[in-house]
């Protein structure tokens, strides 16, 4: 049994923030934070997001696709263009996408030996 597209086309996530200090092996006790996007459609989901700092201007767009009827998991750390996302800044981002996703978002910090991991859903837009 097969299902439509969930979730929606706009997300946000206010409280975004990758730790500096890493413990461990790279890249899996690395401190990042992540999105997990799920596309249940049938259609490619080509995502546009966009990073906000209380300090500057907004950058993006970071393009980004995820699969019909797949996951992908994305550390925000390894966003480069058109910039690299900076380390220890506090930031928001907001995800476009050109169907309907579910998207997830997690913070790993490894700063000290035990590593701690929060997660929850993105804020999902009205449409």
């Amino acid at each position: 049994m097969t299902h439509g597209a969930s979730g929606r086309t706009t997300w946000a996530i206010p409280g975004g923030h990758i730790p500096l200090a890493s413990t461990g092996h790279e890249p899996t006790f690395v401190s990042c934070d992540k999105l997990c996007v799920l596309n249940t459609s049938a259609t490619d989901a080509q995502l546009a997001l966009t990073i906000y700092y209380s300090d500057r201007d907004a950058v993006g767009p970071y393009p980004l696709s995820v699969a019909a009827r797949r996951v992908r998991h994305l550390r925000l750390n390894d966003l480069i263009e058109p910039e690299a996302m900076p380390l220890e800044v506090p930031y928001a981002c907001v995800v476009l996408s050109s169907v309907p996703v579910v998207v997830q978002f997690s913070r790993r910090d490894s700063g000290q030996a035990a590593t701690a991991i929060t997660g929850g859903i993105a804020f999902p837009a009205a449409e």
